[in-house]
């Protein structure tokens, strides 16, 4: 194992992010003035083989232990693989971005024997007021398969006890703590162990009264939503976690993941999307009354 690289910084006049070429993580993005929206644990591997505990990892060709429950590498191992750096620059609203190419030939040999399809995948993350990240899958093989898919954003958060997530009201989900079905009734509150997995399409707004801002998450091409707060017995078993480092984050993952793969015929092409934007919190926000 080797000490990862430095990340690509990329910056334009509305915000500034960084992004690595090891597993095209996604390491940070703030829009100017503001506080950072992504996080990152302090005990998080910097070293490849083992991946990065926070930002945005991309999680392909299955998300955690797949749909058999036995696949390995966790979450699958487009975020433990070094991409190319396809293409940098700034868009034509003066945005900067970089895109990344994974391929089989960028895959060690016995991780790819768990996913034997050809297949590229195109990660494109665009910097500014918002963050906008696009990940794009080719079956360039000749025969059809199915994947999974997540953008597994953490997002930084003054106190997931505080928080209000809205956008997901009389939507189905698995609970994968309790290991059940069920389905949300009203805003969500995080006062526990949370992993769930939402049969959502939507919007979803993370209104948070400690850093006195909502985030706003949008996707495309997405059926699934994931929330997740490991809380804190679980933080302590984690070593690439500081045991207190639950009580600043949340993830909202856009995915298609357990019930919503994606299934690709030879030549057709998959795109996720996924963007956050800050918002200043009002009166309006279900968290507002708590600032």
């Amino acid at each position: 194992m080797t000490r990862l690289p430095e990340p690509l910084s990329l910056s334009c006049a509305d915000g500034s992010g960084s992004v690595l070429s090891y597993g095209a993580h996604v390491v940070s993005w703030a829009p100017e003035d503001h506080e950072p929206v992504l996080w990152v644990s302090s005990r998080s591997y910097n070293e490849t083989g083992r991946a990065v505990r926070g930002g945005v990892p991309i999680c392909f060709p299955w998300f955690g232990p797949g749909r058999t429950g036995d696949m390995d590498p966790a979450h699958g191992f487009a975020r433990i693989t070094e991409w190319q750096l396809a293409e940098q620059g700034e868009d034509t609203e003066g945005h900067a971005y970089a895109e990344f190419t994974l391929t089989p030939a960028d895959v060690a040999e016995h991780l790819r024997e768990t996913f034997p399809h050809e297949f590229e995948a195109r990660f494109r993350v665009t910097v500014g007021a918002r963050l906008r990240m696009a990940l794009t899958v080719t079956n360039t093989g000749t025969g059809t398969f199915d994947f999974e898919e997540a953008l597994h954003s953490y997002l930084h958060v003054g106190d997931p006890r505080r928080v209000s997530v809205t956008g997901l009201d009389g939507v189905s989900y698995y609970d994968k703590v309790a290991k059940e079905q069920r389905r949300q009734s009203g805003e969500l509150t995080i006062t526990g162990e949370t992993d769930a997995v939402f049969a959502h399409r939507g919007e979803v707004r993370v209104s948070d009264p400690e850093l006195g801002r909502t985030l706003v998450i949008t996707k495309e091409g997405s059926d699934s939503t994931v929330v997740w707060n490991p809380w804190a017995d679980k933080s302590v078993a984690m070593a690439d976690f500081a045991d207190d480092e639950w009580q600043q984050m949340l993830c909202v993952e856009a995915g298609n993941v357990m019930g919503s793969p994606v299934r690709l015929a030879a030549g057709e092409s998959h795109t996720l999307v996924q963007s956050i934007e800050v918002q200043e919190l009002t009166a309006q926000d279900p968290a507002a009354h708590d600032a």
